[in-house]
């Protein structure tokens, strides 16, 4: 039986509605949960929002509402889109739900037990967009010599009582974990965070009495939490801490923490310190992704490039989407995209490549065999591409994708399609009807195992088309796994219960760039 697999995305900040950012980890996530439950791993996927903090507070008070309003509102706008996005998640979890509270309430009280926190009072500098304390060295000169945080954002200098978590004390465990090969990935990202705790850390401050919109400190002194010690906490709520139970002892520690590279700090540094202040196993690892550009350059709502991530599902179809963010960009740098570019990659490759394969291909054997399916001899060639493909699709693809390097995935798998495209155009079935009838319906019946293959493989990226394709060829929906890859007698069964299959219709259509859209 294939281990348990538990896979969570950051949870998201809610004080606006999702951009494409939001949509490109969350999309990353669910391939990554699609293909481990391909592989026959039980899969536990969360995500969510991530609703206390100041930021929330002065947002709500900006617009005349409440922070529990404006959480309840943003917080739906990302469930919606999770949902069209067809994102498979097993917990949609919020920061203000009470299992929630109770479970960060409850690590407060065991790191407190541990002597790790204490109250004294904090003076720095501090970064509202960032929910971040930075300390002077930090910091960069904006415009006409402002204070900024390493993001670019604001700081300001702030004073007040606080809790402290002796984060000093962890610095030696921390770089032993931190140097463990395999936790922090990109190497790049690991070395960043090296190189912070090198410098020395400080003891953190995790308390603040200058608003009150988050989960309250157990000894009721009037201090909410600082917004990460609850946040952090997310991932173990939903597994059932402190309560433990089925959940817990099946899948913490986590195997993956899936974040975008500004936020790699809270998940490698403060979050292994918290959890072993309270005694708690670590995750296995922490991946930090890049940021997504629009064309080259970093969206905000100042800039007026903010991408909808909504409006694209609903102009170029939630799969079409999926697949260019995925074979579009090194999955851990920064990519770049565009509408433009969305659109030439999807009709290349998914309309014209894979689409095209898979219609005529059907519509051959549907005309010509009557979509009628019988045993048949394989040529070397035909073995040869059979060869080609189960590589691809059983070996290449599933070890890339193991490895979150989604792009050499993907690019394996579209080899094999061109070899497909290639093995059409040499053996040229179209004109075999007349000459050697039998070759033909080998030739076709070859071409049918492989786009079975090459649709099961490209399942997590493009889920619902992938599904259509496999539709059309009348594969159980039981006979899909990855696992199935390796089946010698599929066809023969298949074709020995006088299985047939339908005059098909396009999977793939191609893409439109609305005239008004710039290249």
């Amino acid at each position: 039986m294939a281990e348990p697999y538990y896979l969570t995305t950051a949870i998201h900040y809610p004080n606006g509605k999702p951009h494409i950012g939001h949509a490109y980890e969350t999309i990353a996530a669910d391939v990554i949960a699609r293909f481990q439950r391909l592989r026959g791993r039980e899969v536990r996927f969360q995500t969510g929002t991530d609703e206390h903090g100041l930021k929330m507070a002065q947002k709500a008070r900006d617009i005349g509402s409440t922070p529990r309003e404006l959480a309840d509102e943003m917080s739906g706008h990302f469930k919606e889109l999770f949902d069209v996005l067809n994102i498979s998640y097993d917990r949609f979890i919020r920061t203000t739900d009470p299992d929630h509270h109770r479970a960060s309430q409850a690590i407060w009280e065991a790191m407190e037990k541990k002597g790790d926190l204490y109250l004294d009072r904090y003076e720095g500098w501090y970064s509202v967009r960032d929910e971040a304390y930075y300390d002077e060295g930090e910091l960069v000169e904006g415009e006409g010599g402002a204070k900024l945080s390493p993001q670019g954002t604001p700081v300001e200098w702030t004073e007040e009582e606080s809790w402290f978590f002796r984060l000093s004390n962890y610095a030696e465990p921390l770089l032993e974990l931190l140097k463990t090969p395999g936790f922090l990935e990109p190497v790049s990202r690991r070395n960043e965070m090296v190189a912070f705790i090198e410098r020395g850390l400080q003891d953190l401050s995790v308390s603040r009495t200058s608003f009150d919109w988050g989960v309250k400190v157990p000894s009721g002194d009037g201090h909410v939490m600082y917004v990460w010690v609850d946040a952090l906490t997310n991932y173990i709520t939903g597994v059932g801490y402190p309560d433990g139970g089925e959940l817990w002892d099946k899948f913490w520690p986590a195997d993956l923490h899936l974040i975008g590279k500004d936020i790699v700090r809270f998940h490698t540094i403060y979050w292994p310190a918290f959890l072993m202040s309270a005694d708690l196993p670590l995750p296995k690892k922490v991946f930090g992704h890049g940021f997504l550009l629009n064309r080259g350059v970093k969206e905000s709502k100042s800039a007026g490039n903010v991408t909808d991530p909504m409006e694209l599902a609903d102009r170029f179809g939630v799969d079409a989407l999926r697949y260019f963010l995925m074979a579009e960009v090194t999955f851990g740098q920064d990519g770049s995209y565009s509408a433009q570019a969305l659109v030439n990659k999807v009709n290349a490759e998914l309309a014209n490549s894979f689409g095209n394969l898979a219609q005529r291909t059907l519509s051959m054997i549907a005309k010509n065999m009557a979509g009628k399916l019988e045993l048949f001899s394989a040529a070397s060639e035909d073995d040869t591409l059979l060869a080609t493909v189960g590589k691809a699709c059983a070996e290449t693809l599933p070890q890339e994708f193991e490895a979150l390097n989604f792009s050499v995935g993907i690019e394996a798998w579209l080899r094999a399609v061109y070899a497909c495209n290639a093995y059409v155009d040499e053996q040229a079935p179209w004109g075999l009807k007349k000459t050697d009838p039998e070759r033909m319906k080998a030739v076709l019946q070859t071409l049918f195992i492989a786009i079975r293959d090459l649709a099961i493989a490209i399942q997590p990226v493009v889920p619902e088309k992938a599904a259509a394709v496999l539709d059309q060829l009348g594969i159980p929906a039981d006979r899909r796994s990855y696992a199935n890859l390796g089946d010698a007698d599929w066809f023969g069964a298949l074709a020995a219960s006088g299985h047939a299959i339908d005059k098909p219709t396009p999977v793939f259509p191609r893409l439109e760039l609305p005239e008004e859209e710039p290249a």
